[in-house]
């Protein structure tokens, strides 16, 4: 029996068997392999659309394709961005570069502010001056098409989220899904320009899309906002480290939480109140089986613990920065 531990697999036991039954994700090859995808899907998208615009001139497509031209370069700065922010930390970046995913955010959002200028002041001339819709056929066969295509990404990019927590890839998932719903109101101005003789739908259509991208960006600024300001991770994190650290019955209290969001790490600091006769060996094995049931409810933190001699906490756990 005392050998069993050491014994040979049995000849039967497949690789896959042996193997460990979750394997850790390596997060930052998630992130490149969905952001490639979302530049591919870009370039097609921004070539239906041209050839829908040119054979149709309508406003919907136009402003749809304008937005496809800017998802390309945020696409772009995504790509960019979650290979840079995955580099480990160095002399001059002694935390990492969590923070390119923020800015990437920051640009994307900067970008959909134009595109929604730029599409909104189309879209007020072409009210009070309609154009007809052309070629009406291919326009919607082109919408349904990019429906299709923008669905399948989204839906791509939600499952890489929940293997590996991205800001950039968030707002990038986040401005596609953006496209998606305005892409169904592009298709009923095509449809009310093209065959219901009403040039006038197709416009406001293309005005509903300026004001759903302006909302979208707005929500996009205050995410990355909120990590380049360093704003602390929901109250939900603080009470999983709370309960995980105070789970030790050595542990008398915490205080002075902080936490911050960097990408898809999160930094957390505080305090913890250890019996003063305890050895240093003592406090510090403590300190590390704590650092481990946080890792364990937060993964992927950057945890700091300072031990204090103290037997009770002197106030209640505070978050924030």
């Amino acid at each position: 029996m005392t050998s069993s531990v050491d014994a040979e697999p049995a000849p039967t036991e497949t690789p896959e068997a042996a193997a460990p039954a979750s394997a850790p994700v390596d997060a930052a090859r998630v992130a490149r392999d969905i952001t490639r995808l979302s530049v591919v899907a870009a370039v097609v998208l921004i070539a239906l659309k041209a050839f829908a615009y040119g054979a149709s001139g309508s406003v919907s497509i136009l402003a749809s394709l304008t937005d496809s031209a800017l998802d390309l370069a945020a696409s772009l700065a995504t790509f960019y961005a979650v290979r840079w922010a995955a580099a480990p930390a160095d002399a001059e970046h002694r935390f990492g570069h969590g923070k390119g995913e923020a800015m990437s955010a920051l640009v994307q959002s900067g970008l959909i502010f134009a595109s929604a200028v730029f599409i909104g002041w189309e879209a007020l001339q072409r009210i009070f001056v309609p154009q007809p819709v052309v070629a009406g056929g291919w326009a919607v066969g082109v919408v349904l098409i990019s429906i299709l295509i923008t669905s399948g990404l989204v839906w791509m990019q939600g499952r890489a989220l929940k293997q590996a927590p991205s800001l950039a890839v968030e707002g990038d998932r986040s401005h596609y899904a953006a496209d998606l719903a305005a892409s169904v109101v592009v298709l009923i101005g095509v449809i009310s320009g093209a065959w219901l003789k009403a040039p006038g739908l197709d416009a406001a259509a293309g005005l509903i899309v300026a004001i759903w991208l302006f909302w979208g960006a707005v929500g996009l600024l205050r995410q990355a906002a909120d990590q380049l300001l360093d704003r602390a991770a929901p109250e939900a994190v603080a009470a999983a480290v709370t309960s995980a650290v105070l789970s030790d019955p050595r542990i008398g209290g915490l205080h002075a939480l902080r936490t911050r969001m960097t990408g898809s790490a999160t930094h957390i600091q505080m305090h913890v109140d250890l019996d003063p006769a305890l050895t240093l060996d003592q406090a510090h094995a403590i300190v590390v089986e704590a650092e481990g049931r946080i890792h364990a409810a937060v993964p992927g933190a950057d945890v700091i613990i300072h031990p204090d001699p103290r037997l009770r906490a002197p106030s209640v756990p505070v978050t924030g920065g």
